[in-house]
């Protein structure tokens, strides 16, 4: 209903200079991922002694841009840190089969391996789920701490303020309780957790207690003891406590025949003797204090009291709540090797990821070779801590010595093939990123021999970083020979070109994969030192209308800059910072807010009416950047202005700019200044991450307090998300309306207008459904065209939905999405231009593939709709155009090709019905040909 879809996590980029660190492409149709976050480079600008005159000139240009032009000289695409097979239908394929077949205890490492895959996809969706299957199928505690640690770091952007890294989230998989219970219970794994507080009792009723218990001299029969002190124990329960202990009081050494045994060289104190005694009665190590029970710890490892130390193990390791406990406990439980509270202290230093990676006192115990020893002697140095830990590294800082050190015990952890390969190519990419690149070329073929045939892309440009130029690019014409050919191949091979040659290169490699952003900016900014500004603005455009990366914003800003065309320079800075607040252009030499200082003085600014005005005008032509500037400019005049905030998320959300979506949501509830307010934006926080019923509370909450339209229209919206059976429409329905009697201005209200017209359309009540699309209109709702097509569409008046969407199309500045609604009210030849240009405007959207390659089915073309869907699956794995080709090719009897694609399509959605039939189907025919 509010027409977002979170698909995708936002990961913030700089557009990094040549060899430096970046992070992520933000993508506005769902590709970019949590994983994607060293995918795109800054954009490398000369200094003034250096610069060219080409693309631009006069004062006014050399003002603004003081540090120079980009040059096409110092671009380059960074080799990804992610696996990334060239066969990459057959690896997922393989994946889900083996997955399938292996036994429960292998289940949870082959979910990481799917992880490691998928990364390279950006879907943020699909790494959550694997790593949500990995602590689903996790048996030991040391699996479960770092899963249900690396879940919670996932969803971190998610959390309201006030929230304890160690809070539980009330479901078992990501409870720090529950991690600490080893072994696996399916049928729990997605219930609520039970974590409840303990009653803690006072000092002094413990001490009574204690002391209560001490008085029981008349049950004492042997004495310990420490120093002057005589301990009265019961030898029967001593002895109990251990078989060294039994040996010694019943066999036959000589204390078995005393009655006063002296331990003052034991290692023990009288106050430690006294608690030995006391749990030896009780069985309870809750009545002592923290110094107490790791004296009994040692006590037990020194005797062998297996069950006394498990008990101190459990205690010490419920009592460790912050990092400064968990920074002096570990080293006891490393000590005497008490591996739950190894865990808890792991799991706490974790959970406050990545500010406890700035902690020296953490970096000893995790980074170097003889921490990982020690830790492996206490079971916890696993192949999943380091690779959490290594990605966690690789996110903050690319280059520091902390990453190669926990890139260097991943490698050591690294068993299996995938595992080597990851932790090779990784090293090699943070070491070419250092200028070590020697170094690097010797991880990239060590990658290459356990496998990983991208890693040859680090070679030839470790290769040509030596001044061996010539060698890599013979290295990657005989990949490209070898292999089929995809879009990076071309891409990497074009560093090594020139002329033409590379242009052909970087054309072929945007032909195989559009989404690839280096032949873009790499064409544009060649344009730029042509004097071809505007085609360079065109050029970069391209990428920008479906893929919208910080680092392509800012080259267009400069591109605008250089025409002088300030306001549009303005604008991009603006979006820009929106999507990272603290953004540095220009190779970090100018924040984003100095250079709009800047530019300011260039531009007249209206007031904040007129914003207003600007807002609405742009809003109502799908103009979702230039909507996000005057969102930005507004907040300058007024910041704290929680609707702006919230104005702000839901424009990112429609462009898949999630983490920032919600950067923003949470902002718009902190400066919140009433709580029927606050209830509402923490209603959209839990509905956008998964939390529908306390979302549908926050809301209701929110109406008792104050009747207002958000909070009617987020109840309406959770409702008819999760069920729209008649009584529930009507209810959804009723709310609607009473969000459209509360005062609202008419962004909002042309939504809840839309919204209701489309519930009227699948109730089948088309003139109410009418109504309220007009009336949408009249306040320039401008999607509300879409839903008036749909209506002439089911009166059977196609020429008049065609022409509707026509009026979408002509208004909207986006419009791929009404192209490819358009094809469906049209004959096969416009629709298919329809489609043609969808494709063109966004080559994400799969629709246009489906619906083209279905007509050459039909046409009984088989061979060209399976390319068409190939073409597309080479650079966007989705389930259903899988599906489909799985489905063409039962079909036309090629049994192996569709259980494959039926295969891959499971490994990215296990649950999806249709696929499991003729996946099921499929089995059948060829187990019974």
């Amino acid at each position: 209903m509010r027409g977002l879809k979170l698909i995708e996590r936002f990961k913030s980029t700089q557009v990094h200079a040549l060899n430096q660190p970046d992070t992520t492409v933000v993508n506005t149709t769902g590709s970019s991922s949590t994983a994607g976050k060293h995918s795109n480079h800054r954009i490398k600008f000369i200094g003034s002694k250096l610069k060219s005159s080409k693309a631009c000139s006069g004062s006014a240009a050399n003002t603004l841009l003081p540090f120079g032009f980009p040059t096409t000289n110092l671009l380059e695409p960074p080799i990804e840190p992610h696996l990334k097979p060239i066969q990459l239908v057959e690896t997922l394929a393989d994946i889900y089969r083996r997955f399938e077949t292996c036994s429960e205890s292998e289940k949870s490492l082959i979910c990481i391996e799917q992880y490691s895959i998928l990364s390279s996809l950006g879907d943020p969706k699909f790494l959550r789920r694997c790593l949500r299957t990995a602590r689903q199928q996790a048996f030991d505690v040391q699996s479960k701490v770092v899963l249900s640690a690396w879940l919670r770091y996932e969803r971190r952007e998610d959390e309201l303020d006030g929230v304890s890294p160690m809070d539980c989230s009330s479901l078992i998989l990501e409870c720090p309780k529950a991690a600490l219970v080893s072994g696996y219970d399916p049928n729990s794994i997605y219930d609520h957790c039970k974590c409840y507080q303990e009653c803690t009792k006072s000092t002094d009723v413990q001490i009574s207690h204690w002391n209560e218990c001490l008085t029981l001299q008349e049950d004492g029969d042997i004495s310990f003891f420490v120093g002057n002190e005589e301990i009265n124990c019961v030898r029967f329960k001593i002895a109990a406590l251990s078989s060294p202990f039994k040996a010694m009081l019943y066999g036959s050494f000589m204390e078995s025949k005393s009655y006063r045994i002296d331990f003052s060289q034991n290692g023990i104190s009288m106050e430690g003797m006294k608690a030995v005694d006391l749990y030896s009665r009780t069985r309870r190590v809750d009545l002592f204090s923290p110094e107490i029970i790791l004296e009994l710890l040692s006590f037990a490892n020194r005797f062998c009291c297996e069950e006394m130390k498990s008990a101190c193990d459990i205690h010490l390791a419920s009592l460790v709540s912050c990092i400064e406990d968990a920074l002096v406990l570990i080293e006891y439980g490393l000590e005497e090797r008490a591996n739950v509270l190894v865990a808890s202290c792991l799991q706490v230093l974790l959970r406050e990821l990545p500010s406890s990676l700035y902690n020296p006192k953490m970096m000893k115990i995790i980074c170097s070779f003889e921490a990982r020893e020690r830790l492996a002697s206490a079971g916890h140095a696993s192949f999943f801590l380091y690779y959490f830990l290594s990605q966690v590294a690789m996110e903050e800082n690319l280059v520091s010595n902390t990453t190669v050190m926990l890139l260097e015990r991943l490698r050591e952890c690294a068993t299996q093939n995938w595992q080597k390969a990851l932790a090779l190519h990784q090293l090699g990419c943070v070491l070419l990123e250092r200028k070590e690149y020697r170094g690097a070329q010797c991880c990239f073929e060590a990658a290459t021999e356990a496998g990983h045939i991208y890693s040859l892309a680090g070679v030839a440009r470790s290769r040509c970083k030596q001044g061996q130029q010539y060698s890599a690019y013979k290295l990657m014409s005989s990949l490209i020979s070898k292999y089929k050919a995809v879009g990076w191949m071309y891409q990497e091979r074009s560093l090594y070109n020139a002329g033409k040659d590379k242009i052909a290169d970087l054309n072929t490699a945007t032909e195989l994969d559009p989404t690839l952003p280096f032949p873009y900016k790499y064409r544009a900014v060649s344009k730029a030192e042509d004097k071809q500004t505007k085609d360079a603005i065109s050029e970069i455009d391209r990428i920008i209308g479906f893929k919208l990366a910080p680092d392509c914003l800012e080259l267009r800003a400069w591109f605008f800059m250089a025409i002088h065309n300030y306001g549009s320079s303005l604008r991009d800075i603006r979006a820009l910072l929106t999507l990272e607040p603290n953004y540095r252009m220009f190779n970090n030499q100018v924040s984003g807010d100095d250079l709009i200082e800047l530019l300011k003085h260039k531009v007249q600014l209206g007031s904040q009416a007129d914003c207003w005005m600007q807002l609405y005008d742009r809003w109502s032509s799908v103009d979702d950047i230039g909507s996000l500037a005057v969102i930005h400019q507004m907040l300058v005049n007024d910041p704290g202005k929680s609707l702006l905030r919230f104005r702000q998320s839901l424009l990112l959300l429609r462009l898949n700019c999630r983490k920032a979506a919600m950067r923003c949501l949470r902002l718009a509830r902190n400066l919140s200044s009433s709580e029927h307010e606050k209830f509402i934006y923490e209603g959209w926080i839990l509905y956008d991450t998964g939390h529908h019923e306390e979302a549908l509370a926050r809301a209701e909450k929110s109406i008792l307090i104050q009747r207002s339209f958000e909070a009617f229209f987020l109840k309406a919206y959770i409702l008819a998300d999760s069920s729209l059976d008649p009584e529930s429409s009507s209810h959804v329905i009723q709310l609607l309306e009473e969000a459209l009697r509360c005062p609202s201005d008419g962004l909002r209200k042309g939504q809840a207008l839309n919204n209701l017209g489309s519930i009227y359309v699948d109730c089948g009540k088309l003139d109410q459904a009418a109504n309220r699309y007009m009336n949408a209109l009249e306040i320039k709702h401008t999607r509300a065209h879409q839903g008036l097509a749909r209506i002439y569409f089911l009166r059977n008046q196609r020429k008049a939905a065609y022409v509707e969407m026509s009026k979408l199309i002509e208004k909207a500045h986006n419009s791929a999405s009404a192209y490819e609604k358009q094809s469906e009210y049209c004959d096969r030849e416009m629709a298919n231009n329809d489609l043609n240009m969808a494709t063109e405007l966004d080559p994400l959207r799969t629709y246009p593939y489906r619906y083209r390659a279905a007509v050459l089915m039909d046409d009984q073309k088989e061979t060209e709709a399976v390319e068409e869907l190939s073409k597309a699956i080479a650079f966007k794995p989705d389930l259903q155009m899988l599906h489909l080709r799985a489905a063409f090719y039962e079909s036309m009897g090629d049994l192996n090709s569709t259980l494959r694609d039926c295969e891959a399509a499971l490994c990215l959605e296990p649950n999806h019905l249709d696929t499991l039939d003729l996946y099921k189907r499929a089995r059948n025919r060829a187990n019974h040909p």
